[in-house]
């Protein structure tokens, strides 16, 4: 997909949700949880393994202890959900968090209490957003209640702030974590701050829960 950015099939063990891989020379980043088999660990190994695992939420953690195990990376997860991985070597943060020189955590809760996005500044700008912002049936990024939503309305805030703190210049393409089948064959959302930006978030605040999970 993006330069130095890879996308790994949807993984069971998260509800069928997309993880990706930053590749940064010595600072790769494994963004959520793939399937862990040997085709993706042998994978990892041939790009010079993985520095950091970054969680966008609770319902990402697949096998993390796994994944840690075998490859020696340190967990990024934001501190409120950072009690769900006991005995791990994580690292958990508050608002943000710096995990390279082009790369920063964005906690945006309200998909879940911990949920977070992850920035990438190369490629015009690449956020991940997790379940924070999926396509919907039109590929347009956009906040998706669901029966297990922990708070829409700080969801919907936090989306938002997302759009204060970019702009058409330092965000190109956001990075979903589920119902990317609907981007068409495509991995990334183009145009991306355009699209948020002609969100009627108010609209979406009285939306009801769907289906999905």
């Amino acid at each position: 997909m993006l330069e130095q950015i890879f996308a790994f099939p949807p993984n069971r063990d998260t509800l069928g949700a997309t993880s990706y891989l930053i590749v940064e020379n010595q600072n790769n980043i494994l963004v959520d949880c793939p399937a862990w088999d040997e085709i993706n660990e042998a994978f990892l190994r041939s790009v010079g393994g993985v520095q950091w695992l970054f969680i966008t939420h609770r319902g990402a953690i697949g096998k993390v202890k796994e994944i840690q195990q075998a490859t020696g990376c340190a967990i990024a997860i934001q501190e409120q959900e950072a009690y769900l991985l006991p005995g791990l070597n994580v690292t958990p943060f508050g608002e943000n968090f710096t995990l390279s020189d082009r790369t920063q955590a964005i906690w945006t809760p309200g998909h879940s209490p911990g949920s977070s996005c992850l920035y990438y500044a190369n490629s015009g700008g690449v956020l991940f957003t997790g379940r924070h912002l999926l396509p919907n049936q039109a590929g347009i990024p956009t906040p998706l209640r669901t029966a297990k939503t922990f708070h829409w309305p700080r969801q919907i805030q936090n989306v938002q702030l997302l759009i204060d703190r970019f702009s058409p210049e330092t965000l190109h393409y956001i990075c979903p974590a589920a119902n990317t089948g609907l981007l068409r064959g495509k991995r990334a959302i183009a145009q991306a701050y355009e699209q948020l930006a002609k969100l009627d978030l108010a609209t979406c605040l009285h939306a009801q829960p769907g289906l999905s999970s």
